[in-house]
């Protein structure tokens, strides 16, 4: 089982890999083959073609660049999916963002058929700093990204500086379950 987990932190320390980390252990304990990819080199939509390029009918981008076609397959590939991001001004990071903008683009039309996410298990996880706030807003954006491409949201994971020593716990145990095959409205 291929359990990719889909970061856009840009950071190599912190609380947002810790919780990355515990999502890996968590998966690999589970069984799963676990990869981290990291979308930071990826640039926003261009919006070409009047606003539909190749993506609409193509389920591609025109624009393949930074690793954007070779991530979107690799999401194809998986089994599970994680998407986690440090919270930035009540978003996902910026990176993250470019790239989910991009793929529900390239998701949107195939959801319907046979998507890269359509009826993927997936773990969301927002972190963030400071305050601890705009998690759940945070959490609300990646949602809408999963109604869009068809992806099944597992469970959501928010953790902050004050809730970590139970909720990096909690991001473990819910990549365990993903990787032994519990699905989104099955009972524990």
């Amino acid at each position: 089982m291929k359990f990719l987990i889909i970061t856009g932190n840009p950071k190599s320390g912190g609380l947002t890999c810790a919780v990355t980390e515990e999502i890996k252990r968590g998966a690999k304990d589970g069984g799963a083959e676990v990869e981290i990819a990291d979308c930071g080199t990826i640039t926003r939509c261009r919006v070409c073609g009047d606003g539909w390029g190749t993506c609409r009918n193509e389920n591609t981008c025109a624009f393949g660049d930074n690793g954007f076609n070779e991530l979107q397959a690799k999401i194809k590939e998986a089994d599970l999916l994680c998407i986690i991001s440090p919270v930035y001004w009540g978003e996902m990071s910026e990176s993250l963002k470019a790239f989910a903008d991009r793929l529900r683009r390239c998701e949107f039309a195939a959801s319907a058929i046979e998507g890269a996410l359509k009826g993927k298990q997936t773990l969301l996880a927002a972190v963030p700093g400071g305050s601890g706030n705009a998690l759940l807003t945070c959490l609300q954006q990646m949602e809408r990204f999963c109604q869009h491409t068809g992806a099944v949201v597992f469970d959501y994971i928010g953790v902050n500086r004050w809730n970590q020593g139970y909720k990096k716990t909690a991001a473990y145990n819910a990549a365990l379950l993903m990787a032994k095959g519990v699905k989104n409205g099955e009972t524990v």
